[in-house]
């Protein structure tokens, strides 16, 4: 008998134990012990298949040997090179990066998973090592600045689904949507501090965070007033460009080819 939450169920015994792996490891990064004790399977039988879901990519390990999402979330809940949003990014989040120093990120949320579409280090000749989080890379969403804006325009349902697990409280989100911006830790990257705002689609909805993170000491060399002239300018342009993408007409067909009698 498992002691985690049981949303999904097959009725394959194998495919039910690594989805309960799954849910426990979406709420929040956990250790082997954790899977074993909010599982409720054998230690043998949680290792074996978390070791065997780290293959497939569908789990991987962060810096502390947590077992976290594996980074084949991240490729298959989006298509970056089909994305209008990610089309339209490379400049805004180029430009973003060049005018505070500090890498530039657009992150979607896709159910309890938020991903990162683009990067403003994508394309960028450097280091190896240089790109901490590239597109493709998925994190829970229940912590981090990111997190905040993701959910805080969410329908109230919604919210209260985003809540369970979460590592911050409702009251938290109001503030969120009273200010319009969240500050706090980088999940993506531990030790580093996230700005994040929405970017709205044509139809007003948030549709993703734009987020800049760094450093602590980084963070601190960029004014606040500053900082946040920047983030809302880049999040306008990229809503700019997803509503002239909604209202552009469509290309016209090719006519068909005549069909041989």
């Amino acid at each position: 008998m498992t002691t985690a939450a049981r949303e999904w169920v097959s009725g394959v015994g194998v495919l039910d134990k690594a989805s309960v792996l799954l849910e426990i490891v979406e709420q929040a990064p956990a250790p082997l012990s954790e899977l074993v004790s909010r599982s409720g399977l054998a230690r043998p039988t949680v290792y074996r298949i978390a070791v065997a879901l780290e293959r497939l990519g569908l789990l991987t390990r962060d810096c502390r040997g947590r077992f976290v999402l594996g980074p084949r979330f991240g490729a298959l809940a989006v298509q970056a090179r089909y994305d209008r949003l990610v089309r339209a990014a490379a400049p805004v989040l180029a430009e973003l990066h060049a005018a505070t120093g500090l890498e530039a990120r657009i992150v979607r949320r896709r159910g309890r998973v938020q991903v990162c579409v683009a990067t403003s280090a994508d394309g960028v000749a450097g280091p190896v090592g240089a790109d901490k989080a590239p597109v493709g890379t998925a994190r829970p969403v229940t912590a981090g600045a990111v997190a905040l804006v993701l959910l805080a325009w969410e329908e109230p349902e919604e919210i209260y689904h985003g809540l369970r697990g979460a590592r911050f409280t409702a009251g938290q989100l109001s503030q969120v949507r009273r200010r319009g911006w969240a500050r706090g830790a980088d999940v993506m990257v531990p030790g580093e501090v996230a700005y994040a705002v929405p970017v709205r689609g044509g139809d007003g909805r948030v549709v993703a965070a734009l987020s800049v993170s760094g450093t602590p000491g980084r963070m601190g060399l960029v004014p606040s007033r500053r900082l946040g002239a920047a983030m809302f300018d880049s999040a306008a342009e990229l809503g700019d460009a997803l509503q002239r993408a909604r209202t552009a007409p469509a290309a016209p067909r090719a006519p068909a080819a005549p069909r041989g009698r």
